[in-house]
């Protein structure tokens, strides 16, 4: 009963978070909801029926057609949720190993397709139950189960022994894509120092710039008005010296050639060390000029290598959990699926009622564990959540 209003409680903060908080909409975030979701109906549909049965030894009093609605459920959920962990896999494996074809704040249709899949996937696993598959002659009514050996050994492949191994192969691509862009940041570190100084320079340089336009645009308003600001403009019969008071306007800059403080190498990899270390601020940067703000201020290059490092740089810190949800994810649901299937496939293997009860409730403590993989460890999670628990605005 506490695993049930753990998951409870931790999903439907999950939900909520993504749903009342707008820098939580992303396109990550989704998947995550997609997991909060199933755990969180297999918690309110599945997991009270059972614990109904194991208060009752293990008997089941309720109807033939309940117990096939309820194996359809628990199957379905946690295909469902497994497969939604290997969606997740998938995203990070795009956001990580080809970050330029990844948007952090759009969900695409590659994403759509993905959440869509799992669930379409999941149902067709759980089906045949539904249809009778169950209904086998000389049934039990005292005991609600898969009656079906073959069935349980295909939807165990289906639900564990083909999601699982994507999922390390994916994992193990991301940790050599993180290993190999951290190399190579750590390369351009050490082979451009002097680039490095030289851009802060041209920035401090900039600066002084815009400062120094600012003062002559005062200069100017503070003329008098025999000599008003448009006499000032640039015509071929009034030349203007190279030390008249004039400044370019913000359009004219635009158009003229951007500083080489912009397009440095070095410092889009500084900006990609602080939008590491300030998600949010990256994502308004990054949103910003995705919607057109400041896109005429940059090379096209320039804006790619900075979105690349950007990205790279926040799925390194992001990925810091990986080997927990690997670890976790094996930890739960192996021992489920290894047993059950080895029970179906060895007919003479003496396997106890209690060591079935304990692999199946290890297997949904998963769904109470992966809201606080998935979100604890994100500080705008952690956040929501103080803020939804002390009903804070």
């Amino acid at each position: 009963v506490p695993l049930i209003l753990i998951i409870i409680l931790g999903n439907v903060l999950v939900c909520l978070s993504v749903l009342t908080e707008r820098s939580l909409k992303t396109a990550t975030n989704y998947f995550i909801v997609s997991l909060a979701v199933a755990d969180l109906l297999l918690a309110v549909l599945v997991l009270p029926l059972y614990v109904y049965s194991e208060f009752l030894g293990g008997m089941w009093t309720l109807s033939m057609y309940i117990c096939d609605a309820l194996m359809t459920m628990d199957v379905m959920l946690c295909t469902a949720s497994i497969l939604n962990l290997c969606a997740i896999s998938v995203d990070r494996y795009i956001a990580v190993v080809v970050p330029l074809k990844y948007n952090r704040n759009q969900f695409s249709v590659r994403q759509l397709v993905l959440i869509t899949a799992t669930w379409v996937l999941s149902l067709g696993v759980a089906s045949p139950v539904i249809f009778g598959l169950n209904q086998v002659p000389n049934r039990d009514p005292h005991v609600c189960k898969l009656e079906d050996n073959q069935f349980v050994v295909y939807s165990s492949i289906c639900s564990f022994f083909v999601p699982c191994p994507v999922m390390l192969l994916l994992y193990y691509w991301i940790f050599r894509g993180l290993k190999r862009w951290s190399s190579g940041r750590r390369r351009s570190h050490l082979h451009r120092p002097s680039r490095g100084r030289r851009s802060l320079s041209l920035r401090l340089g900039a600066a002084l710039q815009k400062e120094k336009g600012r003062a002559r645009e005062k200069v100017v308003y503070l003329m008098p008005a025999g000599l008003s600001p448009t006499s000032l403009t640039a015509t071929p019969t009034t030349p203007i010296s190279p030390a008249s008071p004039v400044t370019l306007t913000t359009d004219e800059q635009a158009e003229g050639q951007t500083p080489a403080a912009e397009s440095d190498p070095m410092t889009t990899q500084m900006d990609s060390v602080s939008d590491a270390e300030n998600p949010e601020r990256a994502t308004e940067d990054e949103s910003g000029r995705e919607n057109g703000v400041g896109k005429n201020h940059r090379p096209h290059t320039g804006r790619r290598h900075s979105k690349s490092n950007r990205v790279s740089g926040r799925e390194r810190k992001a990925m810091k959990v990986l080997p927990v949800v690997v670890g976790v994810f094996l930890a739960c649901w192996t021992p489920f699926f290894v047993v059950h299937v080895t029970k179906a496939l060895c007919e003479s293997c003496d396997i106890g009622p209690t060591l079935i009860s304990v692999v199946t409730w290890l297997g949904y403590v998963n769904s109470a564990v992966n809201p606080i993989i998935y979100t604890a460890f994100n500080v705008e999670f952690r956040n929501v959540f103080h803020k939804l628990l002390c009903c804070r605005s």
